[in-house]
């Protein structure tokens, strides 16, 4: 059984997770709109990522005998000045998400819920890799700064993420 504080720290990170899933299908469709093409996929596969974590996190609250308590999502801004506006925009938000989840840890540290906490440490290894990915596409889109041809490039690469070989 999960305590309630416990309960309530979990449907938070659901609602974060959710607008996170809002956040990358707004920024998919600013790059699908500016004809980014291969980024926008990429920010669609993020997307179906952080709906992903939504439903883990949640399938693991109920399985522990908590309730879900869904409220609004927050809508996501709708407009970025550049593709490497929206990839900063993307670092940032992995950090306030990195720090969400270590809040998480802490609350089932605090708890001694041996569960949460194990099931958590995914969540914490795969935030080293987010904002290790998104570092790496702000890291090359500086490198290639005012060449359009090799920003072009990059959109191609990273528009691989996702497609089925």
């Amino acid at each position: 059984m999960i305590g309630p504080k416990m309960s309530e720290a979990l449907n938070r990170h659901v609602q974060a997770e959710l607008y996170s899933a809002h956040l990358y299908l707004g920024m998919s469709a600013w790059c699908e709109a500016h004809v980014w093409k291969g980024f926008a996929r990429w920010l669609r596969a993020q997307h179906a990522e952080e709906l992903e974590h939504a439903r883990r996190s949640l399938d693991f609250l109920l399985a522990r005998g908590g309730e879900a308590r869904f409220g609004p999502v927050e809508a996501p801004p709708a407009a970025w000045a550049s593709v490497n506006d929206v990839f900063e925009k993307v670092l940032e938000h992995e950090r306030k998400v990195t720090s969400l989840v270590h809040e998480l840890h802490a609350v089932a540290v605090e708890e001694r819920d041996t569960a949460a906490r194990v099931f958590l440490d995914g969540f914490v290894t795969e935030q080293v890799e987010e904002e290790a990915a998104a570092d790496e596409i702000i890291q090359k889109l500086r490198m290639v700064g005012d060449r359009p041809g090799a920003a072009l490039y990059l959109d191609k690469e990273y528009g691989k993420r996702g497609k089925v070989a």
